[in-house]
C-alpha cells in the first residue's frame, strides 16, 4: 500500500511554538541566529554534509543545541519546556483525529482515512527522558501515512523513573490494547529510545509466555545503552543527537547499575522465533553502527530481521516526511512492512541500495 508522499520541488518548513512566551522568544532568536550563521557557511562552500541544504543543516544544528541546553541546565522539567518550546516541522497535512485513552495514560491518532485494521503500538523516542510536540507530530505521520490507528502510551521518563518504570508501562499499554485488538492485528513500533522500549516489549512478552505481534518496527532504534561502535563519534558532526546524550540517557535509564547494560541492552538477547522485525536507520546518525550490528547479530541467532539504511540520512529522518526521498521512501517502505507481516503479503523483498545483508 502506498503512502502517495509527492517530494516538493520547492521544500519549506514552518516553525511550532509552545510553553512559556519567554522561551519561545529564546528559542526563536536561536534558530534565526543558527540560519544567519548556516546561509553564510553555505555561500562559502562549508556545508555540514555536501547534499544537504541549509534548511536541513540549520534544523539539525538547532535541535543539537536544544538538546544540549535541555541536559545541561540540570532541571529536567524547564529543559522539556524549552525543548518543546520551538520545533521545525515539514509543512505536511495529516488528516488525523486525536483523543484521550479512556482509563489509560495515552492517546489514539486515527486517520481520517483509515484503511487498515491493523494498529500501530506507538513508543516515542527523545531518550526517555523527552515527550512534547514533537512525538505528537511523528505519531500524526505515522497514522496518516499508513492509514492505521495509532496508540501511543504516555510512559513515564527518566531521569525522575528509571528502569523498570518504562518496561512496566510498555507491558501496561500492551494489556490494554490487546483487551481490544488481537495480538496478530498489532504492529509494535518506536522511535529511537521508543525502538528500544518496542524491541525490549518482545522479549518481555517471551518471558511473559504472551502472543508475539505481527510485526516490531524500529526507527532509528537505540540497540545499546552503552558506548558501541565509532558512529557513536564519528556521526556527531552530522547528528542531531550526540554520542555523548546518548550515553547520558542511558546513565538515566539505569543510574545506579542495578540490572546493567546487557540486561537493558536489545543487541545482548536474543530474539530468533519472535516477531519479525523492520528496522530503519540513518547512514550519517550516531547510532548507526550498533543499529546495523544488532541486525546482523539477530540474522545470525536465527531471528527474522530486515534492515534498511539511507547513507544520507541523520537520526529520526523519517520526521522529514515529504522534505526528502529518502524519508519519503522510509514511509513507503514501512507500508510494505506491514502488508507483509500483517496483511498476509509474506516476507518483506529487500529494496536494492538500501537494505543491509
Amino acid at each position: 500500500m502506498s503512502v502517495g508522499v509527492q517530494i516538493k520541488e520547492t521544500p519549506m518548513a514552518k516553525l511550532s511554538f509552545a510553553g512559556p512566551v519567554l522561551l519561545r522568544l529564546r528559542s526563536l532568536a536561536r534558530i534565526s541566529h543558527i540560519a544567519i550563521a548556516t546561509a553564510l557557511r553555505h555561500a562559502l562552500g562549508r556545508r555540514m554534509a555536501p547534499d544537504w541544504d541549509a534548511q536541513m543543516e540549520t534544523g539539525i544544528r538547532f535541535v543539537r543545541h536544544q538538546f544540549t541546553r535541555a541536559m545541561a541546565g540540570g532541571d529536567m522539567a524547564r529543559g522539556r519546556l524549552l525543548f518543546d518550546s520551538l520545533q521545525p516541522e515539514t509543512d505536511d497535512v495529516y488528516d488525523v483525529h486525536v483523543r484521550p485513552a479512556a482509563g489509560f495514560r495515552a492517546k489514539w491518532y486515527v486517520p481520517a482515512q483509515q484503511r487498515r485494521e491493523v494498529v500501530l503500538l506507538y513508543f516515542h523516542g527523545g531518550g526517555y527522558a523527552f515527550h512534547g510536540g514533537v512525538s505528537a507530530r511523528y505519531a500524526q505521520m505515522l497514522a496518516h501515512r499508513t492509514g492505521a490507528r495509532v496508540f501511543a502510551p504516555d510512559y513515564r521518563l527518566t531521569p525522575e523513573h528509571p528502569h523498570p518504570a518504562q518496561a512496566e508501562d510498555a507491558m501496561a499499554a500492551w494489556a490494554y490494547l490487546t483487551a481490544e485488538v488481537p495480538a496478530d492485528r498489532i504492529v509494535v513500533a518506536g522511535d529511537s529510545a521508543g525502538g528500544h522500549m518496542a524491541l525490549m516489549l518482545l522479549q518481555a512478552l517471551k518471558t511473559a509466555g504472551e502472543r508475539q505481534p505481527a510485526l516490531c518496527a524500529g526507527f532509528c532504534p537505540w540497540t545499546d545503552i552503552g558506548d558501541r561502535g565509532a558512529s557513536l563519534r564519528e556521526n556527531d558532526r552530522y547528528d542531531l543527537v550526540q554520542g555523548w546524550m546518548a550515553l547520558q540517557f542511558g546513565q538515566w535509564l539505569d543510574p545506579e547499575e542495578r540490572f546493567g547494560r546487557e540486561a537493558l541492552s536489545p543487541i545482548a538477547q536474543d530474539y530468533e522465533g519472535l516477531a519479525p522485525m523492520y528496522l530503519q536507520a540513518g547512514g550519517r546518525e550516531v547510532l548507526r553502527d550498533m543499529i546495523i550490528e544488532f541486525a546482523q547479530k539477530q540474522k545470525a541467532l536465527g531471528a527474522e530481521v530486515t534492515l534498511d539504511l539511507w547513507g544520507d540520512m541523520p537520526h529520526n529522518f523519517q520526521a522529514y516526511d515529504s522534505l526528502h526521498l529518502s524519508s519519503a521512501q522510509a514511509l513507503e517502505r514501512l507500508n510494505a512492512a506491514i502488508d507483509a507481516y500483517a496483511g498476509g503479503g509474506g516476507a518483506l523483498a529487500p529494496l536494492a541500495g538500501v537494505t543491509v545483508d
